[in-house]
Formats: C-alpha cells, structure tokens, sequence
C-alpha cells in the first residue's frame, strides 16, 4: 500500500515514518516542503524493498488534489499540525484523489465537525477518512471503553496527560494550547455545559507510578465526543500536568491575564516561550505519563471507580500520540477493512491493540480499582 506521510519528517511524523518503514506491505513516502530533508530522512530509514522514498508536498498547495493523483498514493496521513483553525482542504484533496485519510488532529473543532463535513466525499469515494488518530479521542476513547466494560453506566470520565518535562516540543504545538489559555471552554459537567476557563485553576492529580502533578483544563475533542458517545456521563474534564510546577502556574497567570484583557492573544508569545522552555529541563525528568479515571455503576449495580495508568519514560511519551495513526495504517496496508466514510476516532481501536507498541518502548500500563467518591 502506497502511503504518504505529511510532514514525513517533522516530530510526529518522523516517528510513524521510522514505524511504517520497517512493514513489508507499505511504500512509504515521506513528504515535506523540503525535498532535500524529506529524501534525507527517507534514506536514513531503510525498510524492505526499495525502501522509504522523499518526495516535495505542500499540504496547503491548490494543487494538492492531483499532486496526490500523479503519486497514485493509497493513504495519506496528515500530521503537519497544529490542526486548531486548519480547514479540510486536505481530506478534500486526498477524498479527490481516491485514497483513504488519517490524521493526528487534536483540535476541537477539527476533530468533532469532520464527520459531517467529509463523510459524502468519503463514501463517493469509497474510501476510510479518520480524524484524531492520536492520544485523544483515539487511545482515550479505548480506554473508557475498556475500563468500563460490562458496566451499566457511566457517571464521570477524568483524563490527565502529563508529558515529560525533556520530552521534545514544538512551537507550533506550543501556539496550539496557548491559543485557548484563559479563553472560556464548553465542559460537561453536572449533566449539562458550562464554560471553564483554559488552564486556569490547576487541580492536583495523582498517578501510579509517577509524582502528583497539579493539571489544567485544555479544551480537547473528548470533552464534546464523550457526553455523547457514552449516553448519560454527568462529567468530562480533560486536564494537562506539566512536569515542573512553575511552567505551570505561568500558563494559570497567562490566562488569568487574558480574562483581565490584559494578554489577547498568548499564542503570540510561543516563540519566546519555546526558545526559553529549556530553562527548565534541569527541573525535571524524562517520565511522563497519563491518567483515565472512570466512575460508575458496575454489572452488580455497585458504584465503582478504576483508573488506567501509563508511565513512559526516556522520553518515549510522545510515541504515544503516533501509535493509533500507526495501528490503523497497519490494519489498511494488510486488508483490515475500516469503515467508509468519515469518523472521529473513537472506538474503531481497542486498548489490547495498543499494548504491543507500549512494551516496544517499554512503557508500563497499570489498572487500579479506587474507592469510589460519590456522595
């Protein structure tokens, strides 16, 4: 299976590269602005066959459509992020093209309106478009699913990430979260919406096998796809914990300054705050990891409350937000139908099918049952 991977050979996309290199049912492409880098990296990569191949490809290009057409490509997955504000011409353009579509998108908006936005493209062409194929919804939503299993319902769902402070970075993903710092978000919380304010009023969150961190609400998918998808949750809250505490008490007093108008726009000081982030790295580690509370009422009618843990250390944490996109591009390139259409990634992978690409990195996985905290 052809397979092109936008932004080839950026922070994520390098790494689902390196992972799809190495299937004997993938030809991959590596794709960029950069041809010099893009055939650079694609050489380092090896593989079977003829190996990895570069290629020139702007994502944003009104010629993308039939620059994707001459490549004759199967699947294009679009990691060249942030996806926050991005429109659908790509999905447009690969849906043209005839291929199928994945993409890491973790933006909102991105993420709950595509289904209705590309879902007729999608099934005119017969072709699987799949939208947030990364650590939310994809790998959250297969957690719930399998922690709550059997259940008869659910009550409240709490998600925490807490990446490494050494862990890479990217500016473009720092402009990303900063763009809803101290803006007002949509929660579900006590069985109907409220509006919170963007990493404001960090919360102490415990973890199995890592120190508490204080997190902060980020404004995610999971936070519209869960009230809906798991009928009769009362509460989503998705928090941030960045490692060392005095990062993240600058983010709760840059929103506290935007609520004041004081500070617009903060997306606008990524630069600085990506240039100067290293400062910090002395403070902390490479362990980084998540958290998947769930509360509710079990197959024998008692309340219940379980936790998954994830540690990843070495600074392997963000081989976390690749691995759906990998898993899926797998199942395509060996037959595995996915369904037609256009899908937010929730629940088309299962947590077992995750388990094989923690242990290649050697991450540890723990379910804890915990005394239950309703009233």
């Amino acid at each position: 299976m052809k397979t092109l991977v936008l932004g080839g050979y950026g922070n994520f996309g390098a790494r689902i590269s390196r992972a799809l290199a190495q299937d004997a049912g993938i030809e991959l492409w590596v794709g960029g602005r950069d041809l010099e880098r893009a055939t650079a990296f694609a050489q380092s990569l090896g593989g079977p066959g003829r190996g990895a191949r570069g290629v020139r490809i702007d994502a944003q290009s009104p010629d993308l459509a039939q620059g994707l057409g001459f490549l004759g490509v199967d699947l294009v997955i679009h990691t060249a992020g942030p996806f926050q504000g991005q429109d659908y011409r790509v999905p447009q353009a690969v849906a043209v093209a005839g291929a199928h579509y994945i993409d890491l998108a973790d933006g909102r908006r991105f993420v709950c309106d595509f289904p209705a936005a590309m879902d007729a493209a999608f099934r005119r062409a017969g072709r699987t478009a799949v939208a947030g194929a990364s650590t939310v919804p994809a790998l959250s939503s297969a957690v719930v699913d399998h922690l709550a299993a059997g259940w008869q319902s659910l009550r409240s769902i709490d998600i925490c990430i807490a990446p490494a402070q050494g862990a890479p970075r990217g500016e473009a993903t720092l402009a990303s979260v900063l763009a809803y710092c101290g803006a007002p978000i949509r929660v579900w919380q006590g069985g109907r919406w409220t509006k919170q304010p963007g990493w404001a009023h960090p919360a102490k969150v415990q973890f199995a096998r890592m120190k508490p961190r204080r997190g902060a609400l980020c404004d995610i998918p999971d936070l519209e796809l869960f009230p809906a998808r798991y009928a009769g949750v009362q509460s989503v809250m998705f928090r941030a914990a960045l490692e060392v505490g005095l990062t993240q008490h600058a983010f709760a007093f840059l929103a506290f300054l935007r609520r004041l108008g004081l500070l617009r726009a903060p997306q606008k000081l990524a630069p600085l705050l990506h240039a100067t982030g290293g400062v910090f790295d002395a403070f902390g580690t490479a362990l980084g990891g998540m958290v998947v509370r769930v509360e509710g009422i079990d197959a024998q009618g008692a309340v219940a409350r379980r936790a998954w843990h994830i540690a990843a250390d070495d600074n392997h944490g963000p081989e976390i937000p690749c691995m759906a996109a990998i898993l899926l591009a797998r199942r395509l390139a060996h037959g595995d139908a996915l369904p037609v259409g256009a899908h937010a990634c929730a629940g088309l992978l299962t947590l077992p099918e995750f388990d094989p690409e923690f242990a290649r990195w050697g991450m540890v996985t723990d379910v804890i049952d915990e005394a239950s905290t309703a009233p």
